[in-house]
C-alpha cells in the first residue's frame, strides 16, 4: 500500500503549516485560545480564504477533498500549531449539511459560521440517547432541549441540532444562533463551546431521517480528533527532544541518559502507533469498516496521547507546567481530545459491541 499523500494533500498540508507558522505563533494562540470569542476571527476568515474549509467536503458537495485523508491532512496540520480555530464544529456541520443535501457555499467560504449541537448533558457521545424534541407549533416546528458542549457555538451564527420528530427518529434541524439562548465558554485547552437552550425555538427540518447521517459526521469527527492528536504529538515529542539536548546536567546533555533515551524510544514507538491506527482509519472511511475502524483508533489514540502529555510533564520538569512554555499547553490540548467525541472507554465498549454481534464474534464451532 502507497502511503505517500497525494500532490493536492501535499501542497494542502504545506501551505497550511506556512500560514500557521506565520500567522499563528504560540503566544498568538494563547492570546485569543482563552479569552473571548475564544479563537480569531480574521485568522478564521483567512483560513477560509486558504480553501482549508473546502478540503473538508466532496466535489459534489461544492468543496475539493472530504475523504478521510483529506480530513486527517487538515487536521494533522491544525494540531501540529496547535491551532484552536473551530473546525472541529465546521466538519460537522458540513457532514451533516451535505447529507441533508443543503448548499454548502456559504459554510465553506466562511461566510457564516456553523456548529453542529448533538451532545447532551445525558446522551454525551451516543446520538441513540438523544432527547431534545422537535414539535409542530403553530407557524411550524419548533425545538426543546438542551445540548451541551457544541463545539464552536459559542462563536456560530447558524446551528444544526439534532432531535427527535416528535419523540420518534432523529432528524436535523437548522437554526438561527440568535433564537436560541447560546451560553458561551472557553475550554480548559483553548478554543470554544456552548451551551445551547431550546424553549420553543423556531427550526426548519433539514433531514428527516438522521441516525446514518449523525453516525457518519461523528466517525469523521473522531478521525479528525485522531488526526489532530498526531499532529500535536509530533511536535510535542520534537520538543522534547530539543529540550533533552539543550538541558545539562552533571556537566552533560540530559539526553545522554540512558534512562531518558529508552523512554523517548518508546514514545516513538506509540507515536508512530497512532499515526498507524489514524492512517488505517483515514483509508476505511466510507466502507462498512468505518465506524469499528474509528473507535478502535480513537481508543489507541486516546491512550498514546494521554501517555505523551504525561512524558512531556514528566521530562520536562517545572518548566513544563508553566504558562508561558508550549509544553503545558499541547498537554492540555492531548489529554482533553480523548474526552471529546468519545473518550477510551466509551469507544473500546463500541468496538467489543461490534465484535460480539452475531457474525461477527468468535466462532463457536
Amino acid at each position: 500500500m502507497d502511503f505517500e499523500p497525494t500532490e493536492e494533500r501535499r501542497l494542502l498540508a504545506e501551505t497550511l503549516a506556512r500560514f500557521l507558522a506565520a500567522e499563528y505563533s504560540i503566544e498568538h494562540r494563547n492570546s485569543v485560545a482563552y479569552s473571548e470569542p475564544f479563537h480569531d476571527p480574521v485568522k478564521w476568515r483567512a483560513l477560509a480564504d486558504l480553501g482549508v474549509l473546502h478540503a473538508l467536503a466532496a466535489p459534489a458537495d461544492g468543496g475539493m477533498g472530504g475523504a478521510g485523508f483529506d480530513i486527517a491532512t487538515v487536521f494533522e496540520t491544525l494540531g501540529a500549531a496547535l491551532c484552536p480555530e473551530p473546525f472541529l464544529g465546521a466538519l460537522l456541520s458540513v457532514r451533516l449539511l451535505a447529507a441533508a443535501g443543503c448548499d454548502l457555499a456559504p459554510l465553506l467560504s466562511g461566510q457564516i459560521r456553523y456548529a453542529a449541537a448533538v451532545g447532551e448533558t445525558d446522551a454525551p457521545y451516543d446520538p441513540a440517547e438523544i432527547g431534545c424534541e422537535a414539535h409542530r407549533g403553530r407557524n411550524g416546528w419548533v425545538l426543546h432541549g438542551r445540548k451541551s458542549v457544541v463545539y464552536g457555538g459559542a462563536s456560530a451564527e447558524r446551528l444544526v441540532i439534532a432531535a427527535r420528530a416528535d419523540g420518534g427518529a432523529l432528524a436535523l434541524w437548522e437554526v438561527a444562533a440568535s433564537d436560541a439562548r447560546i451560553s458561551g465558554y472557553g475550554m480548559i485547552d483553548g478554543g470554544n463551546a456552548a451551551e445551547v437552550f431550546l424553549d420553543g425555538t423556531p427550526a426548519a427540518m433539514i433531514l428527516p431521517e438522521a441516525g446514518a447521517a449523525l453516525q457518519d459526521a461523528l466517525d469523521h469527527g473522531a478521525l479528525a480528533l485522531c488526526a489532530e492528536a498526531v499532529g500535536a504529538m509530533d511536535t510535542a515529542q520534537a520538543m522534547l527532544l530539543d529540550y533533552l539536548q539543550t538541558r545539562r546536567q552533571f556537566g552533560r546533555p540530559i539526553g545522554s541518559f540512558q534512562a531518558l533515551q529508552h523512554r523517548m524510544v518508546d514514545l516513538t514507538i506509540e507515536i508512530e502507533q497512532a499515526r498507524s491506527i489514524t492512517i488505517l482509519a483515514a483509508g476505511n472511511m466510507g466502507t462498512d469498516r468505518q465506524t469499528r475502524t474509528v473507535s478502535m483508533a480513537k481508543n489507541l489514540v486516546g491512550r498514546m496521547a494521554k501517555l505523551v502529555a504525561e512524558e512531556l510533564i514528566q521530562m520536562h520538569g517545572g518548566i513544563a507546567m508553566t504558562w508561558e512554555y508550549p509544553a503545558s499547553h499541547f498537554a492540555k490540548r492531548l489529554v482533553m481530545i480523548d474526552h471529546q467525541l468519545g473518550d477510551t472507554d466509551f469507544h473500546l465498549h463500541r468496538v467489543m459491541a461490534e465484535h460480539m454481534r452475531p457474525g461477527n464474534g468468535p466462532s463457536s464451532g
